[in-house]
């Protein structure tokens, strides 16, 4: 059977090295609990993590996946099951870690950002889910997350629109003291008002707001906020996330757990991630 020409958005065999332990493993626990009884599994795992990273990489539906990879229905119930059982968090953890340690850091951060990005939503979003950010005049979902002074993601919560980024920053600080209790520094923008920084203060975790000087006049790159913005930027190399098209905010936390995964293990492999400019 002659090979399949492999699409840019697929993992290359370093990158597979990197992520295959974990979705083995994820396999396995789950026919030690005897969720997967029966015959053996007919669909490799590095061609179903292809097809999720094709989705995430092209913005295509899910309907829309080329033939040659295992049926749609499949695919997203895969995808489904890995975000249920936290195995895009538990990618992005380990990869974030080995990233660190590679540019000689610690493996768990002791400072990190928050910053807020609105993104409109596409027509299977539940009004319910949706809300208007009336500063940014957006209508849509909102993206609150907290990253590590690499940029690197820490912590997600998708909202709608409307919720403040006063209340999605203090939802983001109790999962990133949760999850990585070194951290005590926080650096923010100046949504982030006093309910914010005083939750930080009882979490231990000293939030400081910076500010643009207002006598500068033009553009201007802001000390510590320039690392959260350039993860925007990171994330929207991924298609799937120009728009929320994400039905559950659950999935579309996972989305972009997932495109940060695909970022850090092309860093870790030092390969590039082409963008739509390039030919």
């Amino acid at each position: 059977m002659p090979r399949r020409r492999p699409y840019p958005s697929g993992l290359s065999d370093a990158r597979w090295e990197l992520i295959e332990p974990t979705v083995t493993a994820w396999r396995a626990e789950r026919r030690g609990r005897g969720l997967d009884i029966g015959r053996p599994p007919e669909h490799d795992l590095r061609r179903i993590m292809d097809a999720i990273l094709h989705v995430d990489r092209t913005g295509i539906p899910w309907r829309y996946l080329p033939h040659d990879f295992a049926p749609w229905e499949t695919v997203y119930g895969y995808f489904a099951a890995w975000q249920k059982d936290g195995v895009f968090d538990q990618l992005n953890g380990l990869l974030r870690r080995l990233v660190r340690e590679r540019e000689g850091r610690d493996a768990e951060p002791s400072a990190c950002m928050l910053d807020a990005q609105s993104v409109k939503t596409s027509a299977n979003v539940p009004a319910a889910g949706q809300g208007t950010d009336a500063g940014k005049k957006i209508a849509g979902r909102k993206r609150h997350i907290g990253v590590d002074t690499l940029g690197l993601l820490l912590a997600i919560w998708v909202t709608a629109a409307s919720i403040s980024d006063n209340a999605g920053g203090i939802h983001v600080l109790d999962r990133i003291a949760s999850s990585h209790p070194r951290v005590t520094k926080a650096w923010s923008d100046t949504g982030y008002r006093t309910k914010v920084i005083d939750h930080g203060a009882s979490l231990g975790i000293d939030v400081e707001v910076v500010r643009k000087d207002p006598a500068e006049k033009g553009f201007k790159v802001i000390p510590r906020r320039w690392v959260v913005e350039r993860t925007f930027g990171w994330l929207m190399h991924h298609r799937r996330l120009a728009r929320d098209y994400e039905t559950h905010p659950h999935r579309s936390e996972a989305m972009i757990n997932l495109a940060m995964v695909d970022l850090i293990s092309r860093r870790l492999t030092r390969e590039s991630t082409l963008n739509w400019r390039d030919t």
